[in-house]
């Protein structure tokens, strides 16, 4: 043994013990193995940092990129509302749960296909009574075993890949992993489906800090809803489907609540909801509504003709209340938001709403303040302050496309200054380009607008708006912020837009119209065009750790081969174990992968392993296509620990999960995926 296979060897070792240990993050332990190799001069310094260029790495990239696209386009919601059965039990339904899970993990990023179908497998456990986590290991296992059918779906495929590439200048193609990988899912989904029963049934963890109750919400019947000319007793069987419930309905300004079920909803008529927030999304796209506080509302809509009379003739059971309308500078300025700033010609009176603003908070002022925010002289400049100030940001803002808007929940704390004032009161959209999009008060519900609604302590608000305007808010009014809600209301058009370019840049690599990097870093540019991922925010959905970790350890995997490190290791497997059987050795390179992605991240895994299958293959005299496929099925089976894989680590906490919980489903599915890979390995990849 070599000084050089000696160094590499024990920086490796450390590396590994290093992963194991889970004290530091993975792309700093790989970038410290990188610069160990280097400063011992088994790396050339010139060629260190070769590895953020290679096709590998940047085709994780891209596929993050086109994933996000998917995901907040509402492409892949569509998807899941409509495969989702409503009413069927357990097994069917876990059964297209984990298979859908598992397709869409061939085609994105698997965490990110497992992060959009958490809420769904919850409502299914909450739908079904049993305890999340008996719905969420099957889910995660899932869309763990669809990664491993094709070359996008997972990183150690794509890794797997580049080392082939190395080795016979021509990587796997798209659909290379899919004969075996395909099998292996197949199989292993049937059997976490079948069953779940395995998996400990333990209370999701933090449960209660994150019950926060159904909100009120107002949405707006549109033109091309598909509930337009209907009765409610008509509707009211989606609505419960979704998870939702017509409390009140306005029209023409005036408040029904508990409207009859013979009462036809017509266009332009806004509803009331009671529905907890992630149902919210679902029931805007399903019926084709519009969430009233965020889109542009004619300042005169024309009511139908029969609205007036409608409202005449309604039953006396039907309670009304008259809603004196409210002034809504952003809608008149035709946009989605209000806006933060004000034009040049506008500064001088800026320091009034400031002053205005400072005078509100101010204890001493305290009971003038609460009235109304604009009194005396000022009434009519401010408000023609805050007009100029909308009208001239709506270009503006469409141009930005609102991409850094977020939903945010805050909750008004007992000394909240916001007690007994409404989103009106305090001029939410006008000085902090907020929308109230909606109220969860525990027991009570409000006869008033939403914009009209008086806060009390303990209220949750639904609020819309950029994070550091949330925030402003949130401290000037003493609300405390509980969390982010993603909202996906799915936009066709857009959900069209991120659906094409992702099939056209699986198409281009899988037909070898142009390598896979290439192929996917025009998606990529494709998509910051059309924006289904706005420009902005394009390397915030890149999981730079994993490309960190990458980029810094194939350089490493290349020193193992040349220094001779990798055909020694495989030497002595052969020598001592194998013995010459090619067969054996199979075997041993694919549990031996198996064993180390449990325990470290499958991406580094496949680096370390991939080096090792070749010089087996090498040493017998044997395909090595076959080691290298089985380095790829190996390195997807992470099912014993919850730190193999990012999507075992998503559902500890929501499932309330103990670290030993794991091999009660993952031992068994990890056997069967030894049985059904080695003999197909051994048909599809002959040695």
């Amino acid at each position: 043994m070599t000084l050089e296979q000696k160094l590499i060897l024990g920086i490796l070792g450390l590396t590994i013990a290093m992963f194991l240990w889970g004290r530091w993050r993975h792309d700093m332990i790989a970038l410290a193995a990188l610069l160990a190799c280097v400063l011992t001069g088994l790396i050339d310094p010139a060629i260190a940092f070769n590895g953020f260029g290679h096709p590998a790495v940047i085709t994780v990239a891209c596929v993050l990129v086109l994933s996000a696209g998917l995901q907040s386009s509402g492409a892949i919601d569509v998807l899941a509302r409509h495969a989702m059965p409503k009413k069927a039990g357990p097994l069917l339904s876990m059964g297209v749960l984990v298979g859908v899970g598992a397709i869409l993990s061939g085609f994105m990023n698997n965490v990110g296909a497992m992060a959009l179908l958490m809420p769904v497998a919850l409502q299914l456990a909450n739908r079904l009574a049993i305890p999340p986590g008996r719905v969420l290991m099957p889910l995660a296992f899932g869309t763990i075993l669809g990664g491993m059918t094709t070359m996008i779906g997972t990183p150690p495929n794509l890794i797997v890949s580049g080392f082939r590439a190395q080795q016979n200048a021509v990587g796997f193609g798209m659909f290379d992993f899919t004969p075996v990988g395909l099998a292996v899912a197949l199989f292993g989904a049937i059997f976490v489906v079948v069953a779940w029963r395995l998996v400990p049934a333990r209370k999701q963890a933090g449960n209660e800090g994150f019950e926060t109750g159904a909100y009120l919400t107002e949405a707006r019947v549109t033109e091309k809803s598909k509930i337009a000319d209907k009765r409610l007793y008509d509707i009211e069987n989606e609505f419960d489907d979704i998870g939702a419930q017509i409390v009140g309905l306005i029209r023409n300004n005036v408040k029904i609540n508990a409207p009859s079920g013979g009462r036809v909803i017509r266009a332009g008529d806004i509803l009331v909801l009671e529905a907890e927030v992630d149902s919210l999304g679902a029931v805007l796209a399903t019926l084709g509504l519009a969430l009233e506080e965020s889109v542009a509302v004619d300042k005169s809509p024309k009511a139908p003709a029969d609205a007036d009379d409608t409202i005449k003739n309604s039953p006396a059971s039907e309670p009304q209340t008259k809603v004196e309308p409210t002034a809504n500078l952003a809608a008149s300025a035709g946009n989605s938001f209000t806006f933060n700033g004000l034009t040049p010609d506008t500064q001088g009176t800026a320091a009034k709403i400031h002053n205005t603003r400072a005078a509100e908070h101010n204890p001493a002022d305290k009971n003038t303040a609460r009235t109304d925010v604009v009194v005396g002289d000022n009434a009519a400049e401010l408000k023609a302050v805050a007009s100029k100030t909308a009208e001239s940001k709506v270009a503006e803002l469409k141009a930005q496309g609102n991409e850094d808007v977020v939903l945010m929940e805050l909750v008004v704390r007992p000394e909240s200054s916001l007690q007994g004032r409404s989103a009106t009161n305090i001029m939410l959209r006008t000085r902090y380009s907020l929308n109230l999009l909606a109220v969860s008060r525990s027991g009570s519900r409000s006869k008033s607008r939403l914009r009209n609604f008086r806060m009390q302590a303990g209220d949750l608000l639904l609020l819309q708006g950029t994070t550091e305007s949330v925030l402003e808010f949130a401290s000037d009014y003493g609300c405390v912020p509980l969390a982010k809600r993603e909202l996906n209301i799915p936009d066709k058009k857009q959900a069209l837009f991120a659906a094409v370019i992702m099939l056209f840049a699986v198409a281009g690599a899988a037909f070898g119209l142009l390598p896979a990097a290439i192929s996917f870093a025009i998606g990529v540019l494709a998509s910051m065009a059309v924006k289904t991922v706005p420009p902005r925010t394009v390397y915030n959905v890149i999981d730079w750790p994993i490309i960190v970790l990458l980029a810094a350890l194939i350089p490493v995997a290349g020193a193992m081969e040349t220094t001779g490190t990798a055909a020694l290791i495989a030497s002595l497997l052969m020598d001592n174990i194998a013995q010459g059987n090619a067969i054996v050795a199979l075997a041993m390179v694919l549990i031996v992968t198996m064993f180390l992605s449990d325990l470290m991240n499958n991406a580094a895994t496949a680096a370390v392993m991939c080096p090792i299958a070749i010089g087996t293959a090498v040493a017998l005299g044997v395909n090595a296509d076959s080691f290298l496929m089985a380095v790829a099925i190996g390195a997807s089976c992470a099912f014993l620990t919850p730190i193999g894989h990012q999507n075992n680590t998503l559902i500890l906490g929501p499932g309330g999960f103990k670290f030993g919980d794991y091999w009660r489903l993952g031992l068994p599915l990890e056997l069967l995926v030894i049985v059904v890979a080695l003999p197909l390995l051994l048909v599809f990849w002959p040695l």
